[in-house]
C-alpha cells in the first residue's frame, strides 16, 4: 500500500507502552496504538508523552498506525 492511500490523522501521545508502541487520543475521539516510522528511527526525532503527531493510519485495520511526523 503507498503512502498516498494511508489515512492521516492528528493527535496527542497519551501513554508510552512497551515495545516502541506509543497510545495516541485522536481529535475524533478515536485511540489508537502507533509505532516511529522508520525515517524518524533513522533520524533520531523523540517523541514524548503530550507531543502532538501526525499519524497515518490504513483503512483496513483502523487501530494501528504510523507516527510520521511531530508536530510543533
Amino acid at each position: 500500500m503507498s503512502r498516498d492511500d494511508l489515512i492521516r490523522l492528528e493527535g496527542v501521545v497519551t501513554k508510552m507502552l512497551g515495545g516502541g508502541t506509543m497510545e495516541i487520543a485522536c481529535d475524533e475521539g478515536l485511540k489508537i496504538k502507533g509505532v516511529l516510522s522508520g525515517r524518524m528511527k533513522k533520524n533520531k526525532i523523540k517523541v514524548i508523552i503530550g507531543d502532538r503527531v501526525q499519524i497515518s493510519v490504513s483503512p483496513y485495520d483502523t487501530a494501528h498506525g504510523l507516527i510520521t511526523y511531530r508536530l510543533k
